[in-house]
């Protein structure tokens, strides 16, 4: 399940980001790449206790958390802090997958990697190449949004960004765990909730047709949430 979510910022909030990340203090990448990663990652990012990073990394979960779009695709119960990353000068990222478990020392945390988030903040004309590629079972699909936007996909599909040789490519990423593990279950969800929010338009709110719906929703997510 491949989700773009339109505008997640909006164009004065992405200036306020740019602005902001312009003066930021870059580290290199492999840095926190894992042994693996260390072969295929060239890219620069912000180190996760920068003030900058903080500061932006928590708009955007707050952004995340009023966003009904994505409360209802991930059912997140937990998300990772943002990581803000810069590609310029060939760099890139190679085919990977994410870490399935990944642990945040300071809350004592261990999150499972469900779902992967991507929001971009450099316009598609900004820098050549780039891409997001991401692979599903159709296909490798390209992904290079507007800024502010945002794609949502499961974090055990393999993907890459491809080499930028023009500009630069700034984003922010982030992780998730779901209250539903199974990729197919939460992608049903999505879709019934989708489709009961649709048909509720113009129905009075006691309607017993949608009313009937939504018990069916809860009774699926009560069966297939985490214990």
């Amino acid at each position: 399940m491949l989700i773009v979510i339109d505008r997640l910022l909006n164009a004065e909030e992405v200036r306020q980001f740019r602005d902001q990340l312009s003066d930021a203090s870059w580290i290199d990448g492999n840095q926190t790449a894992g042994s693996r990663s260390l072969a295929v990652k060239q890219n620069l990012q912000l180190d996760r206790h920068d003030a900058t990073a903080r500061e932006l990394g928590n708009l955007i979960l707050n952004k995340l958390g009023n966003h009904p779009t994505f409360v209802s695709a991930s059912l997140a119960e937990t998300i990772w802090p943002p990581v803000f990353n810069l590609y310029q000068d060939g760099g890139h990222y190679g085919t990977h997958s994410d870490a399935a478990l990944m642990r945040l020392p300071e809350a004592n945390l261990t999150i499972r990697s469900d779902l992967s988030a991507t929001i971009f903040l450099t316009e598609p004309d900004e820098y050549d190449g780039g891409e997001l590629l991401i692979e599903e079972s159709f296909g490798a699909q390209a992904v290079k949004l507007e800024a502010g936007d945002m794609v949502l996909y499961p974090s055990s599909s393999l993907h890459q960004v491809t080499p930028v040789t023009r500009g630069q490519r700034i984003c922010a990423i982030t992780w998730m765990q779901s209250a539903v593990a199974d990729t197919s279950a939460r992608s049903m969800l999505f879709d019934m909730d989708q489709s009961i929010q649709s048909l509720s338009i113009g129905r009075e709110k006691d309607d017993p047709d949608i009313d009937r719906l939504i018990h069916v929703y809860h009774n699926l997510l009560r069966r297939w949430a985490n214990p």
